[in-house]
């Protein structure tokens, strides 16, 4: 397999001592996978990781994958790996890359890694406060590009209230999503409004959380069920495997935004949140954080009934239901 000169030109890589091999799944359905192997001016070796796709999709998806990879990257840069660039073979131009790190997800560990769990680097991650956008005076929530979550592209548009945000960027959006993927639903239309409207604002509202005064953006991953963390080896210069994560969908949100996609698939379990929360503690009032992460779940549910239709509706009515009884009241 022959590396096409874009990707030579944005690596500047000797094509002579360069070989392309297959390294598995991609992702999303349509992409493909390499690994990149080069040896240098000194001898060593280094590798490289390619995910190559075709279409406006894909140029999309890869924008926003290696956007997402670099703002985990660079608040907690041993997570996930690094994203050094994407673009469109100049041999195909209708076909489009993404080349990261290599992540060798085979190096596992027999004995106790000394490197800092999954739960550490994610809770360094929510306190780590989100750059402020460039045209912007302060944090803001919303991502500057387009990010996919499955094979939805989101819309991130800044908000400085989070709760507009997730109002309108995540839940009315992907109700819009959903109804054209499965036709015009009176029921789910009126629950969602009514979660939107009523159970947003007094839940997540900007005067109600940490006491009225708010809370500040940080980078989530924004897709983290456990197929997107694993435990490996970024790059080629050796060292322990330890626990990281890829495949981000990243947004400057709600730290506890994470926590429903993490809920809703499970492989996070008791010992986890408890390590988590402590670096990183519950948002006041603690006493509605259950029903706080129900409410980011829910638009997991919606997100998963718009790409395949099926039981995903009925999940979402159920947490909409529940959450609409009890703050939905006027």
């Amino acid at each position: 397999m022959k590396l096409d000169p874009a990707v030579v030109k944005l690596l500047d890589l000797d094509p002579q001592n360069t070989s392309v091999s297959s390294a598995g799944g991609g992702g999303m359905s349509s992409a493909s996978t390499s690994k990149i192997a080069t040896k240098l001016g000194d001898g060593t070796e280094k590798m490289f990781f390619m995910k190559t796709g075709r279409g406006r999709e894909a140029e999309i998806m890869f924008k926003g994958e290696h956007a997402s990879l670099n703002a985990l990257y660079n608040a907690v840069p041993s997570l996930c790996p690094q994203s050094f660039g994407h673009g469109q073979f100049s041999s195909q131009p209708s076909i489009y890359f993404l080349v990261t790190n290599y992540l060798d997800l085979s190096r596992r560990s027999s004995s106790r890694s000394s490197a800092p769990s999954l739960a550490e680097k994610l809770a360094k991650l929510h306190t780590t406060p989100a750059p402020i956008p460039e045209g912007y005076d302060k944090p803001m929530f919303g991502f500057p590009v387009t990010t996919c979550c499955g094979d939805t592209p989101q819309d991130n548009e800044f908000k400085s209230s989070w709760a507009d945000f997730y109002a309108n960027n995540r839940l009315r959006f992907i109700l819009r999503r959903a109804e054209k993927s499965n036709g015009s639903d009176k029921e789910l239309h009126n629950l969602l409004e009514a979660t939107a409207s009523n159970v947003v604002p007094r839940l997540i509202g900007d005067d109600h959380l940490n006491k009225g005064k708010g809370i500040a953006p940080v980078v989530v991953h924004g897709d983290l069920w456990s197929g997107n963390a694993s435990v490996g080896v970024i790059g080629t210069k050796g060292g322990e495997a330890e626990e990281v994560v890829y495949d981000p969908s990243a947004c400057y949100a709600h730290s506890e935004f994470e926590l429903g996609i993490m809920k809703m698939f499970g492989g996070f379990g008791g010992s986890f949140l408890k390590e988590y929360h402590q670096i990183c503690p519950k948002t006041e009032p603690v006493g509605e954080y259950e029903d706080r992460v129900k409410l980011y779940e829910l638009y997991h549910h919606l997100n998963h009934y718009a790409l395949f239709g099926g039981g995903y509706r009925s999940g979402a009515v159920s947490i909409m239901k529940n959450l609409v009884r009890k703050y939905g009241g006027d």
